[in-house]
């Protein structure tokens, strides 16, 4: 499945939030797997494709009201996301310095990988010999 199969089946099948549709049958419809129809949502809504969700599945935006709720819907998930980081992060100072340390290491792996990263090619850019 393509993005635009993505788009085009919302817009068809599913416009509006009374016609929501959920991952499951995504994944069934178009033979994708486990988060890959959360992916490819968030990728469109990324382009500014508004697709709408509710607990009760995704649709396509039929109305500015639609989007609205779906943004209210994930900055609360940011919230809890945000406060379950700061509460670790405040669990760290139980640790000590131990902590500091473990997190130094860990940002210096992080920025050691980010840079080979940046420094690969893909394999089309690979001479093959």
């Amino acid at each position: 499945m393509t993005s635009e199969q993505l788009v085009e089946y919302l817009k068809d099948n599913c416009l509006g939030r009374q016609n929501t549709v959920r991952g499951v049958v995504l994944e069934k419809n178009f033979y994708i797997s486990g988060n890959e129809p959360r992916r490819r949502v968030n990728r469109l809504r990324k382009k500014k494709v508004p697709i709408g969700s509710s607990q009760e599945g995704y649709f396509y935006a039929a109305t500015a009201g639609e989007v609205y709720s779906t943004i209210r819907q994930l900055r609360s998930m940011a919230d809890g996301l945000n406060a379950a980081i700061h509460g670790l992060e405040d669990s760290l100072e139980r640790f000590g310095e131990e902590a500091e340390d473990e997190a130094e290491d860990v940002e210096r792996a992080v920025t050691a990988e980010e840079r080979g990263r940046s420094r690969r090619r893909p394999l089309s850019q690979l001479d093959r010999r």
